[in-house]
């Protein structure tokens, strides 16, 4: 070994000891002691894939605060089998972006991986995955105007078909998209060997049993985009792979389903599956702690952690998106039921800080939610927060936002009418040419999608300046269904939105003196 050798080797080892003893120092004893337990359950796991010695491993971190602890469960995980053996695995954290993440979310993450000393350790690999593309993390890289285009599109065409909803508004399409970076990730640059999930065995059972129910129920009742988009039972193969096989027909189907099948590229809405056979999930559940009152120090001290206006919202750490579907419900009272705008968040407030409540959340994060909402102060200062928040992040506009919770275009523009007269008076009288052009009805030849000449007509801009959708899209709209509320004859958004938790029968009003009645709604 020559002297420069031996030199970066003693430099690396000094690396690891200093990063062990930091760590060691700060995370409780009882969480060190869980990560070694652990990391020999790893090892062994590992082992018997022929790969204990430098083995990859799959994290995914959306850098909110229990996917923070995670990581730093992990990053112990990997220093302790370096202290043992002599050497550790690799680990690859990967981070799917999307535009609802504000930049202190992109903030957060960078200070947990310097406080865990991951950005200068060749054995971490640190990624962000944007749509299609994965490219090393960086904390100010711009997001693609691609991707935010994308999640634009995905709210605005689920949100008319939910009314605006929270979960299937913002969700799904998420949801979607954080398993297909899974995918990516897992397979990107020679693969990985295991991914390691904070679910508990059981919960991984029994999402697995969801997704090949919701798998088999589109198979029977969906329109998909290719025949192979559903993949026919195959009770021989398992593990991670087939659970994106199944992913991939989910969502082509959800997607041909929202945007129109025609609309479908299998590279943008598929979920990819070149991993490798029999690949699995290593869970730490049983020997962590996610509560985060228990490790509040170690979280917003030694990783950095800040709990963000726009990046804390309700029960995420790592979203604005809760945020505005505390707007979004206001909007509805306001626009839709005659009520104040205080009133809908009031309603959507109390539902979401129990959400927080049952998962455990400590009371003084519980208490700062309910803080920033309290008086006409922290109303206004809200809304017009969520304002700033919907155009910054989507392009979206209070007027747009209106114009989802009205729902006026779907079921063939069966609310069209109340809502002209409510929000555009200045087409109510031209009622019978918005159906007409959204039909696409009394279209000549060479005049389709409401253009003339190769320009769109006056009505049709129109229509997408205060619905923020072309004509194309407006006109799926029109020849699609209102989510009537998740029960079981509710089609696909329907389907996806069964047995979900996150959502409730609140007692609200429909109108500012009508009686009270009971409405389910859904969100983080």
């Amino acid at each position: 070994m020559t002297t420069s050798t031996q030199d970066s080797t003693t430099t690396r080892e000094q690396q690891l000891d200093r990063a062990y003893a930091r760590l060691r120092a700060e995370l409780p004893a009882a969480d060190l002691a869980g990560a070694a337990q652990a990391a020999v359950r790893l090892h062994a796991a590992l082992a018997r894939g022929g790969t204990s010695d430098q083995g990859v491993v799959l994290v995914a971190y959306g850098g909110g605060k229990d996917s923070s602890y995670a990581l730093a469960f992990v990053r112990a995980m990997q220093l302790v089998l370096h202290r043992i053996h002599g050497r550790t695995f690799r680990m690859r954290v990967v981070t799917n972006r999307h535009a609802g993440m504000p930049p202190a979310v992109m903030e957060n993450i960078d200070r947990v991986y310097r406080a865990l000393e991951l950005t200068a350790d060749p054995d971490c690999e640190l990624l962000l995955v944007d749509g299609e593309e994965i490219v090393p993390f960086r904390a100010d890289l711009p997001i693609p105007e691609r991707v935010v285009e994308r999640n634009r599109a995905d709210i605005l065409m689920t949100g008319h078909r939910a009314a605006g909803d929270g979960r299937p508004t913002f969700c799904n399409a998420c949801n979607l998209s954080m398993v297909k970076s899974f995918g990516l990730a897992a397979a990107h640059a020679g693969g990985v060997d295991l991914i390691v999930t904070g679910d508990s065995p059981e919960e991984q059972r029994a999402y697995y049993r969801w997704t090949s129910r919701l798998s088999r129920r589109l198979g029977r009742t969906a329109t998909v985009a290719s025949p192979a988009a559903v993949p026919a039972p195959n009770g021989q193969r398992r593990g991670f792979k087939r659970v994106l096989e199944k992913f991939d027909g989910i969502s082509q189907s959800y997607f041909a389903d929202i945007h129109g099948a025609e609309a479908v590229d299998a590279a943008v809405h598929g979920v990819p599956h070149q991993v490798r056979e029999g690949l699995e999930f290593f869970s730490i559940y049983q020997e962590t702690n996610y509560a985060s009152g228990s490790h509040w120090e170690f979280l917003t001290g030694f990783l950095g952690f800040v709990f963000d206006d726009l990046a804390f919202s309700f029960s995420e750490s790592d979203c604005g998106n809760p945020g505005l579907m505390a707007h979004l419900r206001g909007l509805k009272c306001e626009h839709r039921y005659g009520r104040s705008y205080a009133e809908g968040l009031d309603e959507y407030v109390a539902f979401a800080t129990g959400i927080m409540r049952r998962k455990d959340f400590p009371d003084r994060l519980v208490d700062l939610v309910q803080r920033r909402y309290e008086g006409e102060a922290g109303v206004a200062r809200m809304r017009a927060l969520m304002d700033d928040y919907a155009r910054a992040a989507y392009g979206l506009t209070e007027e747009q936002l209106i114009c989802m919770v009205h729902a006026p275009f779907v079921d063939k523009g069966a609310a069209l009418a109340d809502y002209l007269a409510a929000e555009q008076p200045h087409l109510a009288g031209r009622l019978a040419e918005v159906h007409e052009l959204l039909s696409g009805e009394g279209e000549g030849e060479g005049e389709g999608e409401g253009e003339r000449a190769g320009r769109p007509t006056e009505l049709a801009e129109e229509l997408a300046r205060f619905s923020g959708l072309t004509l194309s899209r407006l006109r799926v709209l029109y020849r699609a269904s209102l989510l009537p509320g998740g029960g079981q004859e509710s089609g696909l958004l329907g389907a996806i939105l069964d047995g979900d938790p996150h959502k409730e029968a609140i007692r609200t009003r429909h109108r500012a003196d009508g009686p009270a009645v009971l409405e389910l709604i859904s969100g983080r």
